[in-house]
C-alpha cells in the first residue's frame, strides 16, 4: 500500500519512470536489519567521539533514533559519507567488520532513499547571471561574433569549486556599469561602426614559453611565434610590428645566424624579414640597442585585410637545429637566462593598428547573423527592423519573445533613427539592451501561478532546454533543441536523451572539458603555477600548456567515446606530444601534435600519475603531501578535510647540516597535537605520489635519502606506492569504483545545477550512480541520470517574490544605460 501510495504521488507530479521507488531495493543495497541492532553497533563504536560532551567534528549521534532517520537527514548522510569512504571508525580504534560498516551504511541509505521517494525535494535554484564564460559563449552564438571577455568583465566568484554557482554570481553598480560599457563595444564590432577610431591591440606570449621549437596553430617548418585571433572592425589598412624579445641589456637574441620572421593571416604569408647573421651579430655588440631598434622597424608593414575574425601567425623559419659550440648547458627552457643572447631568436609581441583609409563594415559572419533582411525603402525598415530584432530577442532570452520585449527594443531602434541615425546605428543600439538587458544576463525560472508554496514541481520545456545548454555548452539553446522545446516535447525521455547524445557528441561540448573538468580537476590553476627555476630549469610555458592538454584529452576521451568514468583513474593509455614525452622520459614522440599511446608503466595509470595533476599539487620548490592529499580527497574520495585551526605553524624548510627528506619534514611537523588529526588523513595519501617530484618526474630519493611511498591510510589499509593508492580509492565503499562515481556524479549535479548539491539531493545522488553500475558507470549514463532525475527537471515552488523582486533592481539601470551610451 505504501508503494502504491509513492507512485500515485509521482504520477501527479508527472514523473511516468517509477524508478525512484524501487531505488531502496536496487542492486547494493544492504539487506535489511533492524535499527537496535545498528543502535548498539553505534554504542560501542561511535558515541565515545560522538557524544553531547566530546561533540567531535561537530557531529553528535549519541540519543539518535534510527528508526527516524529521514527526520535527520542532514546528519546521516554526513555519516553514509565517512562510512562509503572508509574514513570512520578511524584507524587507530576499535572497527566493526567491512561488511557490518557496509550494511551499516546501505541501511541509512536504504532509509533515506524510501524517504526521498515518498517526499521528493529537488531543491530550489536562485536567479542565475550568466558568468563571463557563459555570456562570451552566448554573444558567439547569438552574433556570431567570438569576444575576448576577460578584457571586458572582470573574474567570477566561485563556490564548490566552479563559477557557475548561482549564490555566488551577485551583480553590483559597478559590474553593471562593466556589462553597459561591454555591451556597447560589442554592439559596434557586430554591426560594423563606419565610425570607429584607430585603436592598438598588443599580442604577447607567455615570458617562459621556449621559441625553439614548433608551436600548435602555425605554419609547418616554423619555430616560436604567437597565434593572434583578431578581430577587424572595418575593411581598412592595418599596421602590423612584430618586435623582437631582447636581453637585459636591450640586446636582441639569436643574431648570431640568419633568421626570418614570417608573418601569416588565415594561414597565407603576407610578411617574410630576414634578419641577423655575422653583420648585425657583431654590431650588435657595439651597439645592441640600435641594433635591434633596426630589425624592429625593418619588421613594421601595412597592408589591407577584409573586416571580421582573422587568425594572424607570426613564426620564425625553421633553420638547422645543430645544437652551437657556444652553448655549455642547454635547457629546455630557453627563457632561463635573461642575459643570453645567443640560441632562437624570440619574439616579444605583435601590434596590430587600424584601421586606416576604412572603407565600410564588410562581409562578416556577425553582419550575416543580424542583418537577415535588407530595407530597400524607408517604408520597409521598420519591419525589417523588427524581423532582426525579433530573432535576436529569440535566441539571447532563450524563450518565445513578447510584445513587451519588442516594444522596448523597437523604441530604442526608432529612438536613434529618428535623432540623425543610420538603419544599422539604430540596429545596433537595439543590440545594446539586448546583450546587456535582464533577460540576456539573468537565467530566471518562474513559479507557476497555482500550487502551494513548496512544493515540487516540473520546469517547463523551455526552461529545461536552457538548464539543458548551459549544462553541456555553456551557452544558449541552438535552433534544434529550442524548437524541440517549443514544441513541448524536451521532457520525453526518448526525446530527452536523443538530444543529450546529439549535444554530447557536438564541438559545443568542449565546454564540460574546459570549464567542469578545469574546474573540477584545477587545471585552470595550473597556468599560475611557476616551479622555482633553480630547481626546475626545463619547466616552461610549453610544459604547462602540455600537461593541461593532457588531462583534457584524457577526460575528453571517456566524454566522447562514452567510456567508464572510472577510466579516468586506471586508463592505461594517455595524450603527449614531444615536449610532454621528453619530460616523462618517453622516446619515439616528436612534433607538437598529440598521440594517443599505451602506458606500460602502473604508476602511470589516470589522473594520479599525470603531470598536471601533480604539479598542482606541489608547491614552488618541492612536493606537497598535504596538497596531494587534500586534493585526493576532495576530487577522489568527496570527503573534504577540515580547515586547518588558526596558527598552524609552517613547515620547516631550513636545510641545516644534513637536509631532511619530505618525510623527515612532515613527520617533526605532524609531532605537532594541533596539527596530527587532519594530517593522519591527507599524509598517508600524498605519501604513496612521493615518488613523483614537484613537476610530475619520477624520481627515487629525495633530498639524498631513499623514498618510502608506503604508509597506511586512514583506515589501517596499508598502501605503498601510486598503484596501491589507485587500487585504494577504487576499492572505497561498495562495487569497485562506486565512490569515486559518486564524486563524479555529485560534482556533475553541482556544475548542472549550478548550486551546491545538498543532503535532499543525495538519494538522487546514489540512484543515478547504482543505475550505471549495470553499464560500468559509463559517461553519457551519468549525464542522462542527471538531466532525468528531479533535481534537474523539478524545481520547489517559492514561497514569497523575494527572487523575482532581487533581479529587478538591476533592470532600470542596466536597461537604462544600454540606451543613452
Amino acid at each position: 500500500m505504501k508503494l502504491r501510495t509513492i507512485l500515485i504521488v509521482l504520477a501527479f507530479l508527472g514523473w511516468t519512470q517509477p524508478s525512484w521507488a524501487q531505488s531502496a531495493t536496487s542492486p547494493g543495497a544492504a539487506p535489511a536489519s533492524s535499527p537496535e541492532q545498528y543502535s548498539a553497533m553505534m554504542t560501542k563504536y561511535c558515541i565515545g567521539c560522538h557524544n553531547e560532551r566530546a561533540k567531535t567534528a561537530g557531529v553528535v549521534l549519541e540519543k539518535r533514533d534510527l528508526s527516524r532517520v529521514a527526520s535527520d537527514a542532514p546528519l546521516w548522510e554526513k555519516v553514509v559519507r565517512k562510512l562509503r569512504a572508509g574514513e570512520m571508525p578511524p584507524s587507530g580504534t576499535p572497527r566493526p567488520d567491512k561488511a557490518s560498516l557496509g550494511n551499516f551504511a546501505g541501511y541509512l541509505e536504504n532509509t533515506l532513499d524510501q524517504a526521498f521517494a515518498a517526499h521528493p525535494n529537488p531543491g530550489r535554484v536562485m536567479v542565475h547571471r550568466l558568468n563571463r564564460t557563459e555570456y562570451s559563449n552566448a554573444i558567439r552564438d547569438v552574433l556570431r561574433l567570438d569576444v575576448d571577455t576577460s578584457t571586458l568583465l572582470p573574474p567570477d566568484d566561485s563556490a564548490e569549486g566552479f563559477d557557475n554557482i548561482a549564490q555566488a554570481l551577485t551583480l553590483s553598480p559597478v559590474l553593471i556599469d562593466r556589462y553597459v560599457s561591454a555591451s556597447a563595444k560589442i554592439a559596434r564590432m557586430a554591426v560594423g561602426d563606419p565610425q570607429v577610431g584607430i585603436s592598438t591591440a598588443a599580442y604577447r606570449p607567455k615570458p617562459d614559453l621556449s621559441q625553439d621549437q614548433h608551436i600548435e596553430g602555425l605554419p609547418l617548418g616554423t619555430v616560436g611565434g604567437l597565434v593572434a585571433k583578431h578581430y577587424f572592425p572595418l575593411d581598412g589598412d592595418y599596421v602590423f610590428e612584430p618586435k623582437m624579445s631582447r636581453s637585459i641589456n636591450a640586446v636582441a637574441h639569436g643574431l648570431e645566424n640568419v633568421h626570418a620572421l614570417e608573418v601569416t593571416i588565415d594561414g597565407v604569408r603576407v610578411s617574410l624579414v630576414q634578419f641577423g647573421g655575422v653583420e648585425e651579430d657583431s654590431a650588435s655588440h657595439r651597439n645592441g640597442k640600435e641594433v635591434a631598434d633596426l630589425i624592429d622597424a625593418r619588421l613594421v608593414f601595412r597592408m589591407k585585410v577584409s573586416a571580421g575574425p582573422h587568425t594572424v601567425g607570426v613564426a620564425f623559419l625553421r633553420y638547422s637545429e645543430a645544437q652551437t659550440a657556444a652553448v655549455w648547458q642547454q635547457f629546455l627552457r630557453t627563457t632561463i637566462d635573461s642575459n643570453e643572447t645567443s640560441g632562437a631568436p624570440h619574439l616579444d609581441k605583435v601590434m596590430i593598428t587600424g584601421p586606416f583609409n576604412a572603407s565600410g563594415p564588410g562581409d562578416t559572419p556577425s553582419r550575416r547573423a543580424i542583418f537577415i533582411c535588407r530595407a530597400s525603402a524607408e517604408k520597409d525598415e521598420w519591419p525589417c527592423a523588427r524581423k532582426i530584432l525579433t530573432n535576436l530577442a529569440r535566441k539571447a532570452y532563450r524563450r518565445p519573445v513578447t510584445d513587451a520585449d519588442m516594444e522596448t527594443l523597437l523604441s530604442l531602434y526608432q529612438n536613434r533613427r529618428n535623432n540623425r541615425g543610420t538603419f544599422e546605428q539604430g540596429i545596433e543600439m537595439a543590440i545594446r539592451r539586448v546583450i546587456s538587458g535582464p533577460e540576456f544576463l539573468f537565467r530566471v525560472e518562474s513559479d507557476p501561478a497555482t500550487g502551494d508554496p513548496n512544493t515540487p514541481y516540473r520546469i517547463s520545456d523551455i526552461e529545461l532546454a536552457s538548464r539543458l545548454s548551459f549544462f553541456l555548452w555553456s551557452t544558449v539553446p541552438d535552433d534544434q533543441l529550442y524548437n524541440v522545446a517549443v514544441a513541448g516535447k524536451l521532457h520525453e525521455q526518448p526525446v530527452l536523451e536523443a538530444q543529450v547524445r546529439r549535444m554530447l557528441a557536438d564541438p559545443k561540448a568542449n565546454a564540460l572539458v574546459s570549464n567542469f573538468a578545469g574546474q573540477w580537476l584545477q587545471l585552470r590553476n595550473l597556468r599560475g603555477v611557476v616551479p622555482d627555476p633553480t630547481m626546475f630549469p626545463d619547466f616552461d610555458d610549453n610544459l604547462r600548456q602540455a600537461m593541461v592538454r593532457e588531462t583534457e584529452l584524457l577526460f575528453g576521451n571517456v566524454m566522447r567515446q562514452d567510456r567508464p568514468v572510472t577510466e579516468l583513474l586506471t586508463a592505461d593509455y594517455t595524450f603527449v606530444n614531444e615536449r610532454l614525452a621528453r619530460h616523462y622520459g618517453i622516446r619515439g614522440i616528436y612534433g607538437d601534435r598529440y598521440r594517443k599511446i599505451a602506458i606500460t608503466d602502473e604508476s602511470r595509470k589516470g589522473l594520479l600519475g599525470q603531470a598536471s595533476i601533480l604539479t598542482l599539487t606541489s608547491v614552488a620548490i618541492r612536493t606537497s603531501p598535504v596538497g596531494r592529499g587534500k586534493w585526493v580527497l576532495i576530487n577522489i574520495l568527496g570527503t573534504p578535510p577540515a580547515p586547518p585551526p588558526p596558527n598552524v605553524p609552517a613547515l620547516n624548510e631550513a636545510k641545516g647540516d644534513k637536509p631532511l627528506s619530505m618525510r623527515e619534514r612532515m613527520s617533526a611537523h605532524r609531532a605537532n597535537p594541533v596539527c596530527a588529526t587532519c594530517h593522519r588523513v591527507m599524509d598517508p595519501i600524498g605519501f604513496s605520489l612521493e615518488n613523483f617530484d614537484a613537476v610530475g618526474r619520477w624520481r627515487m630519493t629525495d633530498n639524498g635519502a631513499q623514498i618510502d611511498a608506503a604508509d597506511s591510510m586512514f583506515d589501517g589499509t596499508k598502501v605503498e606506492g601510486a598503484v596501491g593508492l589507485r587500487e585504494f580509492l577504487l576499492n572505497r565503499g561498495g562495487a569497485r569504483g562506486e565512490v569515486f562515481t559518486q564524486t563524479v556524479t555529485e560534482k556533475l549535479l553541482t556544475y548542472a545545477l549550478g548550486r551546491p548539491v545538498a543532503y535532499y539531493d543525495m538519494p538522487v545522488v546514489r540512484k543515478i550512480v547504482r543505475d550505471s553500475a549495470k553499464n560500468n558507470y559509463r559517461f553519457a549514463d551519468l549525464i542522462l541520470g542527471i538531466v532525468s532525475s528531479p533535481s534537474f527537471e523539478m524545481r520547489v515552488k517559492g514561497s514569497s517574490q523575494t527572487e523575482s523582486a532581487s533581479a529587478k533592481p538591476a533592470e532600470s539601470p542596466v536597461a537604462a544605460a544600454a540606451s543613452v551610451r
